[in-house]
């Protein structure tokens, strides 16, 4: 597997997968980055929670707070943590408080 794989299964862009895997551009276009360890271990990871919840709900998931951010900043352990328990309970769709809310007339 590429990092490209790791990118489309967790629907991130080039800059934020170069901030995951600590590396440029030219290093993944190249293939040099497909030697990272990290990315073997986050493609294994992540294969698993695919395969329990779908490849779409993944990706939705993945685009959220707080497991984007723990991505991003290198917080593997976390990142892991909220793998298992969204493997374990699946997505769940909550709204916020002050979130979007039904027009009334006036």
């Amino acid at each position: 597997m590429s990092a490209h794989a790791l990118m489309e299964r967790l629907g991130l862009t080039e800059d934020e997968l170069c901030r995951v895997l600590g590396t440029d551009p030219l290093s993944i276009l190249s293939g040099q980055a497909d030697a990272d360890p990290r990315l073997a271990i986050l493609l294994d990871l992540t294969a698993e929670a695919r395969d329990r919840v779908g490849p779409d709900a993944l990706r939705l998931w993945a685009r959220r707070e707080p497991q984007l951010g723990h991505l991003l900043a290198g917080d593997f352990a976390a990142f892991e943590d909220a793998l298992a328990a969204l493997a374990e309970r699946g997505l769940t769709i909550t709204r916020a408080p002050g979130g979007a809310r039904r027009a009334r007339r006036p």
